[in-house]
C-alpha cells in the first residue's frame, strides 16, 4: 500500500465495533424501494466487495406515518420487513464491512396521503414539499410517546437483522427531530417547544432511548446538519448547530454532519468544488472527543487523507463517489489510483431518486444491473472468441463500448473524425462549470491506451467503403447527434419561421463560432445546455437573453437540484430571463415571442446573434450506406437515441455486453416480483 493513503486504512472504533477502514459508503437513495430488495443487496453486495469499511442502507421509515410513498425508499416498521434487512447485512458482513441503518421520520416532509395517516410535526404547518395541498397535524403528548416507541422498536429490529450501526437521522430538513429542534418549524409553547433546551427534547430522548436499545452490541450514531445552506436558515454552525454538538456531545458513539437542506449538501461539481463542506463542520472535532464523519464530494485520495491528517474528519463519507466508482477504495489500497472512476457530480443520480426510478449514473452504467442483469463494474464476461471490432466515434459510447469489448478480450480498433477524442464529453467540459465532465472520457481513454488490443486511430474520417474495407466481425457506430438549427424542440414538433439558416446551436458555439452580441437563446431543451451556455457567454462579456417556453427556466434542473442556484448564477451574471415566452419567428435581428399560456403577444427581443437549443438529430447516411453495401453494424448512444451523457455510456455498455451475449434474446431480464397472499 502506498504509505501516502495508509490513514485511510487504518481501523477505528466506534463505540461496540471497530470498522477496518475509513471509508464510509454513505446512505442514499438507491432507487430500489422496500419493493425491490434484490436489486438493492445487490448494489450493496458489491460495494462491501469494493472495500468500504462501512456500508449504510439508506433512509428507513420506522413506522407507517412516515410516509414517502412513491419514492424509493425503505422500511423497517415491522417484524416482518428484519428477514430483507437481515439478508442485506449477512452479504455486506461476508465482504468484511461494518453494516449500518439510517432510522427516520420524515415528519413534515412525509406526505400523509398513501397510508391515511396525516403528516405529523411539532406545530400544525404545511408539509415541506409547496406543490402538494396537505397540512401535517402538531403531535400531541401520545404522539410523542408513540413516536420514541417507533423509534425504539425500529432499533431492535435493526439489532435483530445484525446491523453494527444504527443512526438517529437528524438532517436534510427530513427528519422530525429536526423539525422540532428548529425554531422555523416549532412553535409549541410546551415543553417540547420554545427554549432550546425544549426544542432539543425529543432528539435527546430518542437518541438516550436509542443507546438503551442498541446495548453493547450495536453503535449509535447521529447523522445531523450543522448548517443550513439553504431553507429557513436558523440552525448555522455558529449558533445553534454548535449548540446541539455540545449539547449531546458524549452521547453518541459517531457524529455524521453535514449541511442542509439536500440541494446544498448533494451540490453538483458546476457549484461546489471537493471538500467544500469543511469550512462548515471543521469546529466539530473540537468540540467531541468521539469520532467525526463528514461529507464532500471526494473522488481524490489525497483530499480524503488530508482531511485526516489535519484533523477536520475521522471517516470520510462517501455517496455519489461510490456510486460511480464502488471499488474505489481497493484502488486506492492497491496503489492504482489512474483507475478510479471519478464521480462527475451530475446528480443524474440524484434526478432519478426523485422520480421513483432505479439508480443511474454517468460515469457508472453497471449500476442498478448488478442483481437483474448480473453486471459486474470491474468484471466483464472473457469472449469466447477474439473478434475483430471497429467502433466508428468517440464519445462516450463509443468509448464504453470499446472498454467493455476489450477487457473481454477482442481485438478493438476506434476511428474518431476529430483529432481528439471524447466526442460530447471533451466538448461539453469547455463551457463554464462543467469541466468535471471531461472524466466520462478520460477514465475510458486512459483505459484503453494502455491496453495492447486497442489500435486508436484520431483524424479518422471513416466512409461506408473504408468500414467495409476494414472487415471487422463487428461494427458499431457511435457517430452521436447535432443538436438542430431549425426551432424544433421539446415543445413544438415543427421548425419556427426564421430559424434554419440563422441560428447557432450549441455544437457550434463549442466548436468555436464567432458570435457578436447581445446574443438571445431560445431554451426547448430545459436541461442544462441553454443556461449553462448563457453563464459562459455572459462570463466573456456578452449581453445574454434567455428565453424559455416552460413556465420556469430549465424545470429538469429541479430534479438535480441546481435550479436555484442556476437561477442565482444567471442572475448575478446578468442575464435577462423570460420563461412562458413561445418563439414565434427569428426576424432578422429580433425574436418574435407570445405567451405559452395565452397565446398573447409579447415584446420582441432586438439580438444580433439567436442561439437554438432545442433536440438533436442523428445523421443516418453512413448507416443507411453500410445497409446498402450489407455490412451489419449497431448504432450506439446518441446515434441510437440522442439523450443524456449517462444514457449514451449505459447504451455503449449495454451493445457491448449483447455482443458477449450477456443480454436475453427477449430483453427481459431478472425481475422483482411481489409475493401474492391467498
Amino acid at each position: 500500500m502506498d504509505p501516502r493513503y495508509a490513514p485511510l486504512f487504518e481501523p477505528l472504533k466506534i463505540g461496540p465495533v471497530t470498522a477496518p477502514n475509513r471509508l464510509v459508503s454513505m446512505p442514499h437513495a438507491i432507487g430500489h424501494s422496500y419493493l425491490m430488495p434484490n436489486g438493492a443487496i445487490g448494489i450493496r453486495e458489491t460495494r462491501a466487495e469494493g472495500g468500504w469499511g462501512i456500508v449504510a442502507m439508506q433512509l428507513s421509515e420506522i413506522d407507517p406515518t412516515s410516509d414517502l410513498s412513491g419514492l424509493p425508499y425503505e422500511r423497517l416498521w415491522d417484524d416482518g420487513d428484519v428477514q430483507t434487512h437481515a439478508r442485506s447485512v449477512a452479504r455486506i458482513h461476508a465482504h468484511g464491512a461494518l453494516a449500518s441503518i439510517e432510522l427516520g421520520h420524515t415528519g413534515i416532509r412525509s406526505r400523509g396521503i398513501s397510508n391515511g395517516y396525516p403528516a405529523m410535526g411539532p406545530s400544525v404547518l404545511p408539509i415541506l414539499k409547496p406543490d402538494m395541498p396537505l397540512m401535517a397535524k402538531a403531535m400531541d403528548k401520545s404522539d410523542i410517546r408513540a413516536l420514541r416507541q417507533s423509534f425504539r422498536a425500529a432499533t431492535r429490529r435493526a439489532k435483530q437483522a445484525g446491523y453494527d450501526i444504527a443512526y438517529v437521522y437528524a438532517s436534510h430538513d427530513a427528519s422530525i427531530l429536526w423539525h422540532f429542534l428548529s425554531p422555523a418549524y416549532n412553535s409549541r409553547t410546551d415543553e417540547y417547544g420554545g427554549s432550546f433546551e425544549n426544542r432539543l427534547r425529543l432528539f435527546r430522548e430518542v437518541l438516550e432511548e436509542t443507546k438503551e436499545e442498541a446495548g453493547s452490541d450495536m453503535a449509535v450514531a447521529v447523522r445531523f446538519a450543522v448548517h443550513e445552506l439553504s431553507g429557513p436558515k436558523r440552525i448555522l454552525n455558529t449558533g445553534e448547530g454548535r449548540a446541539v454538538i455540545e449539547a449531546l456531545t458524549d452521547l453518541p458513539d459517531l457524529w455524521d454532519v453535514n449541511v442542509s437542506s439536500w440541494s446544498r449538501d448533494s451540490g453538483t461539481a458546476r457549484y461546489d468544488a471537493e471538500g467544500f463542506q469543511e469550512e462548515f463542520t471543521t469546529f466539530v472535532k473540537q468540540v467531541t472527543g468521539k469520532p467525526v464523519l463528514g461529507v464532500g464530494r471526494f473522488t481524490s485520495p489525497d483530499a480524503m487523507v488530508s482531511q485526516i491528517r489535519r484533523g477536520v474528519l475521522d471517516l470520510i463519507g462517501v455517496a455519489r463517489p461510490s456510486i460511480a466508482d464502488p471499488f474505489l477504495p481497493k484502488k486506492i489500497a492497491e496503489g492504482r489510483i489512474e483507475d478510479i472512476r471519478e464521480c462527475i457530480g451530475c446528480n443524474v443520480c440524484v434526478s432519478v431518486e426523485t422520480i421513483g426510478v432505479e439508480l443511474r449514473c454517468t460515469q457508472n452504467p453497471t449500476i442498478s444491473e448488478e442483481w437483474r442483469r448480473g453486471w459486474h463494474p470491474e468484471r466483464v464476461p472473457t469472449a469466447s472468441t477474439s473478434d475483430s471490432v471497429l467502433i466508428v466515434g468517440s464519445g462516450p459510447a463509443g468509448l464504453e463500448a470499446a472498454l467493455v469489448l476489450a477487457r473481454a478480450g477482442h481485438q478493438v480498433a476506434v476511428a474518431e473524425r476529430d483529432e481528439e477524442f471524447g466526442g460530447r464529453s471533451r466538448l461539453e467540459a469547455r463551457i463554464k462549470g462543467l469541466s468535471s465532465w471531461s472524466r466520462v472520457k478520460d477514465y475510458r481513454l486512459f483505459q484503453l491506451q494502455r491496453m495492447p488490443n486497442v489500435s486508436l486511430f484520431p483524424g479518422s474520417d471513416m466512409d461506408a467503403a473504408m468500414i467495409a474495407d476494414f472487415g471487422a466481425d463487428h461494427v458499431l457506430l457511435a457517430t452521436g447527434a447535432r443538436w438542430r438549427a431549425d426551432g424544433v424542440g421539446r415543445t413544438r414538433l415543427t421548425e419556427i419561421p426564421g430559424f434554419a439558416g440563422n441560428s447557432l446551436t450549441p455544437d457550434e458555439l463549442m466548436a468555436g463560432s464567432p458570435i457578436d452580441g447581445p446574443i438571445v437563446i431560445y431554451d426547448d431543451d430545459h436541461y442544462y445546455m441553454a443556461n449553462a451556455l448563457a453563464a459562459d457567454l455572459a462570463a466573456r462579456g456578452h449581453a445574454v437573453h434567455l428565453v424559455s417556453p416552460q413556465p420556469t427556466i430549465a424545470p429538469w434542473m429541479g430534479h438535480t437540484l441546481e435550479q436555484p442556484r442556476m437561477i442565482a448564477e444567471l442572475l448575478a451574471a446578468g442575464v435577462r430571463m423570460s420563461p412562458n415566452a413561445t418563439a414565434v419567428a427569428w426576424q432578422g435581428d429580433r425574436l418574435a415571442l407570445c405567451r405559452s399560456d395565452t397565446g398573447e403577444e409579447l415584446a420582441v427581443i432586438p439580438a444580433r446573434t439567436l442561439v437554438m437549443v432545442g433536440t438533436r438529430l442523428p445523421d443516418p447516411a453512413l448507416s443507411i450506406a453500410l445497409e446498402q453495401l450489407g455490412v451489419r453494424h449497431r448504432l450506439l448512444g446518441d446515434a441510437e437515441c440522442p439523450g443524456t451523457m449517462q444514457g449514451a455510456v449505459f447504451s455503449g455498455h449495454r451493445h457491448a455486453r449483447e455482443i458477449l451475449g450477456g443480454e436475453p434474446a427477449d430483453r427481459i431480464f431478472r425481475r422483482e416480483r411481489p409475493t401474492l397472499f391467498l
